[in-house]
C-alpha cells in the first residue's frame, strides 16, 4: 500500500502538488483585491465630495447608494450581477443587434467588489474631509484657489491621517471578499483551496494553509499601511 504524501509533497509545486495551484489562486486573489480596491477609492473620492458639496439630489442618490450597498451582502450582488446583469446586458446588445456578451468571474468580482467598496469608501472618506478644521480650508479659497489645487494642496494632505485607519480595514475586507467569487466557479485562492482539499481529502491541512496566507496577506498589508500612515503624519503630534 503506498504511503500518504507528506506535508512538503502536497504543497510543492509542479505536477506532483498543488503548491502552484495555491500560489496562482493566491495571485488571483491579490489581483480581484486592487482592482476592487481602486474602483472603491475612486468611486470613494468623488462620493464622498459630492455629498458634501453637491446638489441636493445628488446627495440623495448618494445617501440611497451608500445605504443600500452596506445593508445588501455583497454575495447577492455578486449573483445578481453575474446571472441576472448578464442576461440584460445581453438583451439590450440583442435589440441593438449586437452578439452575445458573456461577463466571466473576474470581471464580476472587481465590478461588484469595487461598487461595495465605492460605498464605504465614500463614508470613510467624507468623514476625514470633514475631520479637517475648517480655517484650512477657509485660508485655501482666500488665497484664491481653484477647487482642484485646494484638494490637491489642502484636503487630500489633510485628510489622509483620519482616513488611512479605515482604508485600510476596507482593504482587508476586500482581500477578504474575494472568497465570494467562488460561488460563480472563478478560481481563486478559496476555490484552488477547496478543490485541492477535495482531491486529497486533506481539508485540515488545505484550508489551514489557506488561513495562513491570508493571515500573511493581512500582516503585510497592514505593515505597509502602517508605513503609509507614519510617513502622512511626519510632523504630527500623536497622542497615546
Amino acid at each position: 500500500m503506498a504511503d500518504k504524501p507528506g506535508f512538503p509533497e502536497i504543497l510543492s509545486l509542479g505536477n506532483t502538488g498543488y503548491g502552484d495551484e495555491l500560489l496562482w489562486g493566491a495571485v488571483m486573489t491579490l489581483n480581484i483585491a486592487l482592482f476592487a480596491y481602486g474602483i472603491g477609492l475612486s468611486i470613494g473620492i468623488v462620493g464622498a465630495i459630492c455629498k458634501l458639496h453637491g446638489s441636493k439630489l445628488t446627495r440623495s442618490i448618494l445617501n440611497g447608494y451608500t445605504t443600500l450597498v452596506r445593508a445588501v451582502p455583497e454575495l447577492i450582488l455578486i449573483l445578481l450581477l453575474y446571472y441576472a446583469g448578464t442576461a440584460a446586458l445581453n438583451a439590450l446588445l440583442a435589440s441593438l443587434g449586437y452578439g452575445a456578451f458573456a461577463i466571466n468571474g473576474f470581471m464580476a468580482a472587481v465590478i461588484v467588489l469595487g461598487f461595495v467598496q465605492g460605498a464605504y469608501s465614500t463614508e470613510v472618506l467624507r468623514a476625514a474631509i470633514m475631520a479637517i478644521p475648517v480655517g484650512q480650508l477657509e485660508a485655501a479659497r482666500s488665497f484664491g484657489m481653484s477647487p482642484w489645487m485646494e484638494f490637491r494642496r489642502i484636503t487630500l494632505p489633510a485628510m489622509l491621517p483620519f482616513a488611512l485607519p479605515g482604508l485600510a480595514n476596507l482593504w482587508l475586507i476586500c482581500t477578504k471578499d474575494t472568497v465570494l467569487i467562488a460561488v460563480v466557479g472563478y478560481t481563486e485562492l478559496a476555490l484552488a483551496t477547496r478543490q485541492a482539499a477535495g482531491n486529497t481529502k486533506m481539508y485540515f491541512t488545505f484550508f489551514m494553509v489557506a488561513g495562513a496566507i491570508y493571515l500573511l496577506i493581512s500582516l503585510l498589508s497592514q505593515k505597509g499601511f502602517n508605513w503609509l500612515e507614519a510617513r502622512v503624519r511626519r510632523g504630527q503630534r500623536v497622542q497615546v
